[in-house]
């Protein structure tokens, strides 16, 4: 399934979602996500934001933060610490063992607009690429 591999849509960025539990899911059921890991104690947003992609990808030597920032934030309601996207690159790898979760994709900008409709508007302003 071409959505699994880092090798499709070469010329364009891809973005990682995961599917099953989520924070920002008040009804508890899976559905379709970022990595995310509520702020707890961790110094930085950037050290939680590691370690959120750690939970998932184990290694992290293949990644590069950008920035130590969060590239947005996101009001969810019923929810006291919300998660804050940030943003990683994928470096000199093609494959990841992604875990904790039920299933993955690797997502263009388009298609990730398909997966979050109601959040369009804030990923098109959101992600330049």
């Amino acid at each position: 399934y071409l959505s699994k591999s880092l090798q499709r849509a070469l010329d364009r960025r891809l973005y990682l979602l995961l599917y099953g539990n989520s924070n920002a899911a008040p009804s508890r059921k899976p559905v379709w996500h970022f990595p995310e890991k509520v702020y707890d104690s961790e110094e930085t947003l950037r050290k939680c934001a590691e370690s959120a992609l750690a939970f998932v990808l184990g290694d992290l030597s293949h990644t590069y933060f950008v920035g130590n920032a969060p590239m947005g934030h996101m009001v969810i309601q019923q929810m006291e610490n919300v998660p804050e996207p940030s943003k990683s690159q994928v470096i000199d790898t093609n494959k990841f063992d992604i875990q904790k979760c039920e299933d993955f994709v690797w997502v263009t900008k388009n298609e990730l607009l398909e997966y979050f409709p109601e959040q369009a508007e804030f990923f098109k302003k959101l992600i330049i690429s």
